[in-house]
């Protein structure tokens, strides 16, 4: 009877573990709201993993903590290619909130996006450019509200170094992710928002709100018709942010390439490039797991740098 047992019984296992993978949906975690740019590239990626995987992937909202919420979530899943991270770098929160967890917690999969911010201001703001806005800053040091999607978002750091470089001051107001941001910059409450493009650009283009310059130099051709910070009077200013997929460590190999795979077809078909350069971002695919890894380490100190050189602070 027992040896009856421990043969159905092995079998059972032995069926599972021979299950290809993937056998059932994926949970994709990503530490921002509804509305913003980390939810944005979430639905794209998990809808492009679904086309290429067969399976459902399902995204999970875990806002709070600058991303921490999520980087804990996932850190702690099962290594098995079940539960997957969205998210921008980790060495942001490791520094302004001595996070526990940094990119030797995860397994780097692919990048999927990349893109300036846009310095935008509410309609009634009197500027029309960035030089009348860092005018306006100045005679009014702390009057100004700023939006932020939290500390150590894009826009926080964007903000942050803009302050360094011009010595304005904002009063920053910090919200759980973009799309809070963004309302209460639609609704008159904050006058300033340094913004990840898929949040704002349809309020652009509708005329709710308007766009000064983004956050790199020279214009950029997925956010067209928005001059460059260097074109706008701001040389130096110059600022782009990312999001990508990570797995748990420990993750087999075989599955991180599997899901790389995924994520690069999917990312490289015209239509899904065009839907993401539509909302002000580039579709960036990274070459194999093992080239995001390595561009991780190597943007570790340049942001590091980043941080201290622009004062951004957890407060």
């Amino acid at each position: 009877m027992r040896a009856a047992l421990f043969l159905v019984l092995s079998g059972i296992v032995s069926f599972v573990q021979a299950q290809p993978y993937p056998s059932k949906p994926i949970r994709l975690v990503v530490g921002y709201p509804p509305g913003g740019s980390g939810d944005f590239t979430s639905r794209i990626a998990a809808e492009e993993l679904s086309r290429e995987l067969g399976v459902a992937v399902v995204v999970d909202n875990r806002p709070g903590a600058g991303g921490n919420i999520a980087n804990d979530v996932v850190a702690k899943s099962p290594a098995d290619g079940y539960t997957l991270l969205n998210a921008w770098h980790f060495t942001i929160n490791q520094m302004l909130y001595k996070s526990p967890h940094g990119d030797r917690d995860f397994a780097a999969i692919s990048r999927v996006a990349a893109g300036p911010t846009v310095v935008c201001v509410k309609n009634d703001l009197p500027v029309k450019d960035l030089k009348e806005l860092i005018a306006y800053a100045r005679a009014n040091p702390g009057k100004l509200f700023n939006a932020s999607a939290g500390f150590g978002s894009a826009p926080h750091l964007a903000y942050a170094l803009f302050e360094s470089l011009t010595g304005v001051q904002f009063t920053s107001v910090q919200f759980k992710g973009g799309g809070p941001a963004i309302q209460s910059l639609l609704a008159g409450d904050t006058s300033v928002y340094f913004a990840t493009a898929p949040t704002v650009m349809g309020f652009v283009r509708a005329g709710r709100i308007r766009a000064l310059a983004v956050s790199t130099p020279k214009s950029s051709p997925s956010v067209p018709g928005i001059p460059g910070a260097e074109e706008a009077g701001l040389p130096g200013y110059d600022f782009t942010f990312w999001f990508g997929l990570f797995a748990p460590a420990g993750t087999p190999p075989a599955i991180v390439q599997r899901l790389h795979a995924a994520a690069v077809k999917g990312l490289s078909r015209p239509e899904v490039k065009e839907k993401i350069a539509a909302q002000g971002m580039d579709a960036a695919p990274s070459a194999s797991p093992e080239a995001f890894a390595a561009q991780v380490r190597a943007e570790a100190a340049v942001l590091e740098k980043t941080i201290r050189d622009s004062g951004a602070k957890v407060e």
